[in-house]
């Protein structure tokens, strides 16, 4: 996991990608990292496999298919030519699996092999907004998917920091003002609302945004081999959801 430092960039350290990466053989490591990379990307697994025409149960049972296959024949020879990042690979990996999908039965079928991701998770967040983007293509999906959970999982922490200081309220103001939408609330609205000095949200906002950013980072440095690409793809990202 990447450490912050005291001027606030991150130390590269063991990342999960970077685990699954230096690990050639049978590592109880790198299988867990291997693991918990999978469960965050069914999403834009999902969403890529369902602008193909697919039918949500098919679109189902392939997710869990691919992740099987990844897990099991771990081939990283991809990895070097896709410059070692995560989402290059598992989109790369993903159209080679199903180009062979459609020339052959599944070697997995429902109600066999191993459940990665629970399907109730699928169900109760992968199809509804799916009907939004019909317009994009599958692998701008994948990609939005893709941003849009890196950004989940950052707030995710965000939340779980907040709500341990018993600042659960605060969060939940901070993040509107960091979305910078038109009707957010004002500072001093804010300040009224939870019994605070308009200077005192202020700084608590800029806390917040800088706590923000470093986790983003961190994130970021999750997916990717060597601490040079975590720029480009936080820059990737960010162009990903202007679009």
């Amino acid at each position: 996991m990447g450490q912050s430092t005291q001027n606030g960039a991150v130390a590269f350290a063991t990342t999960h990608w970077s685990v699954v990466l230096a690990a050639q053989g049978e590592s109880p490591a790198a299988q867990e990292a291997l693991e918990k990379l999978c469960r965050g990307y069914w999403r834009p697994i999902y969403g890529f496999v369902r602008r193909q025409g697919v039918g949500p149960e098919e679109a189902e049972d392939l997710t869990q298919a691919f992740f099987a296959l990844l897990l099991e024949r771990r081939d990283l020879d991809m990895v070097r030519k896709e410059k070692g990042r995560l989402r290059s690979y598992l989109l790369v990996s993903l159209k080679h699996f199903l180009a062979n999908e459609r020339h052959r039965a599944m070697a997995i079928k429902r109600g066999e092999g191993r459940r990665l991701i629970p399907l109730e998770e699928l169900r109760s967040g992968g199809r509804a907004d799916l009907e939004l983007v019909n317009a994009l293509s599958p692998d701008r999906i994948y990609e939005r998917r893709w941003a849009l959970t890196a950004l989940e999982q950052v707030f995710a922490r965000l939340k779980n920091e907040y709500g341990a200081a018993e600042n659960a309220p605060l969060f939940d103001c901070l993040k509107e003002l960091l979305a910078g939408e038109s009707g957010q609330p004002s500072q001093a609205k804010i300040a009224g609302e939870l019994g605070m000095t308009e200077n005192a949200v202020k700084q608590a906002f800029h806390r917040f945004r800088q706590r923000y950013q470093l986790l983003l980072r961190e994130e970021i440095a999750h997916t990717v081999a060597v601490p040079g690409d975590i720029e480009d793809e936080l820059r990737y990202l960010i162009a990903v959801l202007r679009e």
